[in-house]
């Protein structure tokens, strides 16, 4: 089921960001001075951020898969496989409401004058 999905760049449409240069280095470095810009000192994009959360998260629902079939088979124990889901669920849940920002945030961006 979840184990068809093998990359999580193939689900991506922002795949070719990562070879954009968007600032130079004089501006790099008076930005990893600035409080708040930890992620672009360590030179993560906002693209590769959302992939390795994406990523994760099918990892998560892909544990979670496995062990309710290890829990049907009678390998894992009935909390394991509770704890799983549940685990699974909430990452879902964080995925759901994240894709709804972006949606939000996206329509306001289409809705801005030029």
């Amino acid at each position: 089921m979840i184990s068809s999905v093998q990359n999580v760049s193939n689900l991506s449409m922002t795949r070719a960001l990562g070879a954009v240069d968007t600032e130079n280095s004089a501006s790099s470095s008076a930005a990893a001075t600035m409080p708040g810009t930890a992620g672009a000192a360590n030179g993560m994009s906002f693209a590769s951020v959302l992939g390795g959360m994406a990523t994760d998260a099918v990892n998560s629902l892909k544990g979670a898969e496995s062990m309710s079939f290890a829990g049907i088979k009678g390998t894992a124990t009935t909390r394991e496989v509770v704890d799983s889901m549940l685990q699974a669920e909430q990452t879902l849940q964080t995925a759901i409401a994240i894709r709804d920002k972006v949606v939000s945030a996206f329509l306001e961006v289409t809705k801005m004058q030029m």
